[in-house]
């Protein structure tokens, strides 16, 4: 059998095969990358807290800090004084401040001010509905006047209330947009409406209206040759329901107070006027009787003002039965003619003895000049 020679066993060496060169290179190596997770920590350290500072407040302690940013907080750290900034923290320190709300203004409220007509053709577009109301607030106006049906029964806007929508104007206006511009421009808008003087109403609605005795006409004021005119019938309930309902239309466009004239009767008197059933009601008792229901109806919500002649005021006539003062008005126009020379202590005089007699607010118009406080 043949021999193999003995394998002589490996001797193996730990040995390094990095020169010193490497070993230099790589130290300057390690301690770069060592400085770059350094820079990074750095730049990304501001976010990381934010983030956590964010995160803290608005998820641990359910608060909103949307509304500030970084930027303004540390503007407004730099422009602030320590002093301030000590008499600033008890209301950083509240995390819901109240909500400053400003009362609406009562338009039903009676104020100082004067009174002004506007006229009804200024106010059919929204611009010079504006104008007009600024010229008014520049003049020192704080009533603007609507005249919104007039003593022909014409009205002037486009009622939903049939007797009304049979008498259409030649020109309307809008009376929300009106009402709500004056408000803007520091007026209080007032409508004006002409009650029982109202033929248009009457002819529409023969249930409203003074009849001829004996015949199924109209009662006329004057003859029909002399353009004569019929008139509601202060004690017809459909009449008085006709004039409430316009208010209430009115009110709803947001006029809030409004000045009836002609809640009367015709000046006239004839044994030719028939008032229908009246169960022995005087006149002036009947004209209380609607200013109730109309004041029963709208309560606080509408301010009314009932407008009668300087001689429906001082003495009784046939229109009133009594001096207007005892029809139970608290807010009364009076009605100075033009031609009138009243002066101011007169007119002091007048709105004195008016409030004497009850009235609790008077209000002088002329009738060429405008009105007067």
């Amino acid at each position: 059998m043949a021999k193999y020679p003995k394998r002589q066993k490996v001797k193996r060496y730990r040995r390094s095969f990095y020169s010193r060169e490497m070993r230099v290179k790589k130290g300057i190596g390690i301690a770069v990358l060592v400085l770059v997770m350094l820079g990074a920590a750095w730049l990304a350290a501001p976010h990381v807290l934010d983030w956590a500072t964010h995160t803290w407040y608005t998820v641990v302690r359910n608060r909103d800090l949307s509304a500030s940013s970084p930027a303004s907080a540390s503007a407004s750290s730099v422009a602030e004084s320590p002093a301030s900034s000590a008499a600033s923290e008890p209301a950083a320190s509240s995390e819901v401040q109240p909500e400053v709300v400003t009362p609406a203004v009562d338009g039903t409220a009676i104020v100082e001010g004067s009174w002004a007509e506007a006229d009804i053709t200024a106010l059919t577009e929204e611009a010079s509905i504006r104008a007009a109301a600024q010229q008014l607030a520049s003049q020192g106006v704080k009533y603007a006047v609507v005249t919104l049906k007039d003593s022909t029964g014409v009205v002037y806007y486009a009622s939903q209330v049939p007797a009304a929508a049979a008498s259409p104007a030649s020109v309307t206006v809008d009376p929300a947009r009106v009402a709500a511009i004056f408000r803007e421009e520091g007026l209080i808008p007032v409508a004006k409406l002409a009650a029982f003087r109202d033929p248009a109403g009457a002819r529409a609605d023969h249930a409203m209206a003074i009849g001829y005795k004996g015949q199924a006409y109209l009662w006329l004021d004057n003859k029909a040759s002399a353009d004569g005119k019929p008139w509601l019938n202060p004690y017809a309930d459909a009449a008085v329901q006709y004039i409430g309902d316009l208010i209430d239309e009115l009110h709803t466009a947001g006029f809030e107070q409004m000045v009836l004239e002609n809640v009367q009767f015709p000046a006239s008197t004839s044994s030719k006027q028939d008032y229908g059933t009246t169960n022995g009601v005087s006149r002036a008792d009947q004209l209380r009787a609607d200013m109730a229901v109309w004041e029963q109806r709208f309560g606080s919500r509408v301010t009314l003002w009932y407008s009668y002649t300087l001689a429906e005021v001082a003495d009784t006539s046939s229109t009133l039965g009594v001096p207007a003062a005892q029809l139970g008005v608290k807010n009364l126009v009076v009605r100075v003619p033009s031609a009138s020379t009243m002066t101011a202590e007169e007119r002091a005089a007048l709105v004195q003895a008016q409030t004497e007699a009850g009235v609790e607010h008077v209000v002088v118009r002329d009738n060429a000049a405008g009105y007067y406080e």
